[in-house]
């Protein structure tokens, strides 16, 4: 009796990390299955940055979709925005497909946490499911990332000039200079994420994807000017310092980003 055939699959975020550890392993698992989990609600340029990185791996990256949309979901959770505290988006829009996608067959799974990170990714509990940290295992750190993205060509996504990570365009861990950036860059979807803002006239409970402040006071031009100006003196570095370590420094979650189950979307 021939053993089963043992899967590689690789979840692709849209981020640098999973895209630089697709990169790594390109050419020593040729056999390696690429995924994506599209919730239908990711930025213009996640879609774009996968575009480049498939036609670069020479394979399609297939994409997983949930059964029903995040505008289901939201009405089955009685209408509560998700947030760090109840992440049912990352559970129903990213789990699920994926787990489904993956099956009950033995599988290897490759997660792209870096060697100087102190953190572990999404490991699924299905037994039939081993995790693997190559960047771990190989010590690659994140200039070894950037290095990497670097000589293949590809870069960083486009999103990271103003935003720290990839994701849904409303994703709550955005920062407050971020959620501008994307007023700036897509105001369009700006509107989209404030519509789904909303006050029980009974409760006068608010609903918002920030714990304490609404996105339309959020982009009020007094309160805008102070969050920039705040965001301005952080970046303040000294002169010679180099584009890549600003901008290293610049995509790193704040130590204090409560996200561990939310790896799988923003590796």
């Amino acid at each position: 009796m021939t053993a089963e055939r043992v899967r590689h699959i690789l979840g692709l975020s849209g981020g640098k990390d999973s895209a630089a550890l697709a990169v790594y392993l390109r050419d020593r698992i040729p056999e390696m299955e690429y995924i994506f989990t599209d919730t239908q609600k990711e930025l213009p340029e996640t879609y774009e940055y996968l575009a480049k990185l498939e036609a670069y791996l020479g394979k399609p990256i297939a994409r997983l979709n949930a059964d029903r949309g995040f505008d289901h979901w939201l009405e089955v959770h009685g209408n509560y925005l998700p947030s760090p505290r109840s992440r049912w988006c990352t559970r129903v829009l990213k789990l699920v497909p994926f787990e489904r996608y993956v099956g009950d067959g033995p599988v290897v799974t490759y997660i792209g946490i870096r060697a100087d990170e102190d953190r572990d990714g999404y490991i699924s509990t299905k037994e039939n499911i081993t995790a693997r940290f190559p960047f771990k295992e190989d010590g690659i750190k994140k200039a070894d990332v950037l290095r990497i993205l670097d000589e293949a060509g590809l870069g960083l996504p486009d999103y990271y000039k103003w935003r720290s990570r990839s994701g849904c365009y409303f994703c709550f861990f955005q920062r407050k200079n971020e959620w501008l950036g994307l007023k700036g860059n897509h105001p369009e979807l700006f509107e989209e994420a404030k519509s789904y803002e909303k006050t029980d006239l009974e409760s006068g409970k608010r609903y918002t994807w920030q714990q304490n402040e609404s996105l339309e006071e959020l982009e009020n031009e007094s309160r805008a000017r102070k969050i920039r100006d705040g965001e301005a003196r952080k970046r303040t570095t000294s002169k010679g310092t180099t584009l890549v370590s600003i901008l290293g420094e610049a995509i790193e979650p704040q130590e204090d980003d409560d996200e561990s189950s939310c790896l799988i979307c923003h590796l």
